[in-house]
């Protein structure tokens, strides 16, 4: 048998590009309160542990409540403009779940955004689970978070896997006792995700599909 059963994704970055929804939501935000739009890079570097930590970085702590219900309007808006599919994610999924592999989201992104985005992708069918923030009172990297997931689909740590972006997904998968394979198609480059722990590291999920494929049997 294949020595991972369970599949979890994460999101942005890793799946699916929605960078450009979510700068310009950022930006949309910042302006709305008087402060100046962020570039890109700053959006990039400061995603990844959920939107009141990104806010946080980007507009001041001090306007953080002010500025999440600016923020949620405007995505919910907006959030399926620009969501592109990363290369090869599709395939991957299909061949996965073909293979009977249980899959599942396990992002930051509030969970009914990632289920939304999920099913207007055409991705849902292959997930077992959706899990994101405000399903639970947890975000990456609470390992409370990854028990209720496993819990949720029947799954054990000692076979599950999970592919992700960045540190955030690297220390969530350690602290609930399982590995973290990482893309370099999000936030962070290869030296970074390696000084994180990643128990691997691959250019994108066509890589990652190659390296799945070795260990199933033949």
């Amino acid at each position: 048998m294949a020595r991972f059963s369970t599949l979890l994704f994460d999101l942005d970055g890793t799946l699916i590009d929605h960078f450009a929804a979510i700068h310009r939501s950022h930006s949309h935000t910042l302006r709305h309160l008087g402060l100046p739009a962020p570039t890109l890079a700053q959006v990039r570097a400061a995603v990844g542990g959920g939107l009141a930590n990104a806010l946080a970085q980007l507009a001041g702590p001090a306007h953080v409540a002010a500025a999440l219900p600016i923020y949620r309007a405007y995505w919910d808006a907006t959030m399926l403009d620009d969501v592109l599919l990363l290369p090869g994610a599709r395939e991957l999924l299909h061949s996965l779940h073909a293979r009977g592999t249980q899959l599942a989201v396990f992002t930051n992104k509030l969970g009914s955004s990632s289920r939304l985005i999920c099913a207007h992708l055409g991705l849902s069918p292959f997930f077992q689970g959706n899990f994101g923030a405000a399903d639970t009172p947890w975000l990456k990297p609470d390992p409370a978070f990854a028990a209720h997931a496993l819990a949720q689909l029947a799954a054990t740590p000692a076979t599950t896997l999970l592919i992700g972006d960045s540190p955030f997904d690297i220390a969530a998968a350690h602290a609930a006792g399982f590995p973290c394979w990482c893309v370099t198609t999000g936030t962070h480059n290869e030296a970074e995700l390696r000084a994180a722990g990643a128990d691997a590291v691959y250019a994108d999920l066509p890589a990652v599909g190659l390296a799945l494929a070795a260990e199933w049997p033949s």
